[in-house]
């Protein structure tokens, strides 16, 4: 009955002993995350994104890239922005100036990755803890050869793995390890235990991320109170804010008239769709929470990036933020 519940979540058809370590579409290794680096090259997460970006103005506020560095003060030149004069120093002068700044570089990219129980799941393609992985890795390497600094937390059930960010061919190559890691650990028949917070990681991300971050989250914010509410909106307030929402194409929409036997690797149990009620609940959970998550893009601001673990890493992450070259 235990394999039979594990090849439910996994979403897998029967296979020989050993061969769930080696799907891809449910546990990926280090080797496998690298390999991305490549597929990242023509996604971009600077202010000016292509037209059907997500992150484009029309659909959610602009990123606010790097800041402005103050460089000199000189007189105006034709070729000059009349925006850059400075009106003061010219009438104090009585010969036009302008102020002159630099785009300030190596900023610092904190991306959150959930490994937890709760993102072992898929029943289509690839487990949710997947496809946030891999989605995650993409971010990682486009930011980095952007020349940003790029960190990040990584948290399981019972740890957080926490990598400063830094312009750091080895830390990027920390960070990714620590993903594969976490990921290593999530099976069927893993002990039961109480789920990190995902307010505990938001804490601590809010204690790295103090102003001025690009802040990535992959999760399925499973188990979300008005305490995250309050979390994800004072984050947003100083850094950049992006919420990846990682969801199943089954949680999302339960089947009808099945029954389901789910487990936790202690205990299993059997649950009936074709009783009406306990299918309404199911999709009012799953539903529930989209529309919530959903409507912070509204109330606070920041983007939120829907993920499929049904579909193509590297497709969705191409069609939500488009790709350099685009007709803007």
């Amino acid at each position: 009955m235990r394999d039979r519940a594990a090849r439910l979540r996994s979403g897998l058809s029967p296979k020989s002993p050993g061969s769930e370590e080696a799907d891809p579409r449910v546990r990926i290794d280090l080797a496998h995350l690298l390999s991305l680096e490549g597929k990242a090259r023509g996604l971009t997460f600077l202010p000016h994104q292509p037209a059907r970006s997500i992150l484009n103005g029309r659909h959610a506020s602009r990123l606010r890239g790097r800041g402005l560095n103050f460089e000199e003060l000189r007189d105006y030149l034709p070729s000059d922005d009349v925006r850059s004069i400075d009106w003061k120093v010219t009438a104090r002068t009585g010969k036009p100036h302008v102020r002159v700044f630099t785009e300030e570089r190596d900023r610092p990219a904190l991306i959150v990755v959930d490994q937890r129980m709760s993102m072992f799941f898929g029943s289509r393609l690839n487990m949710k803890s997947v496809t946030a992985a891999e989605c995650a890795a993409l971010a990682a390497f486009r930011i980095f050869d952007q020349g940003d600094r790029v960190g990040g937390l990584v948290f399981g059930d019972e740890a957080i793995a926490e990598i400063r960010p830094r312009r750091s061919r080895s830390s990027l190559t920390s960070f990714l390890a620590a993903i594969s890691e976490a990921n290593g650990l999530l099976r069927a028949e893993a002990p039961s235990v109480s789920p990190m917070p995902l307010n505990t990681v938001l804490q601590n991300v809010a204690r790295i991320a103090r102003r001025d971050h690009l802040v990535l989250v992959f999760s399925d914010f499973d188990e979300i109170d008005e305490t995250t509410h309050r979390l994800v909106a004072n984050l947003s307030r100083h850094n950049d804010l992006v919420l990846c929402l990682v969801s199943d194409p089954y949680a999302d929409m339960v089947p009808a008239g099945i029954r389901i036997i789910v487990s936790d690797g202690t205990l299993q149990a059997e649950i009936d769709t074709g009783d009406r009620s306990v299918h309404q609940r199911l999709r009012d959970m799953a539903m529930g929470r989209l529309a919530e998550i959903l409507d912070w893009q509204r109330r606070y601001g920041f983007p939120v990036m829907p993920l499929s673990s049904g579909e193509d890493s590297i497709a969705q992450m191409a069609r939500l933020l488009g790709r350099v070259g685009q007709r803007r």
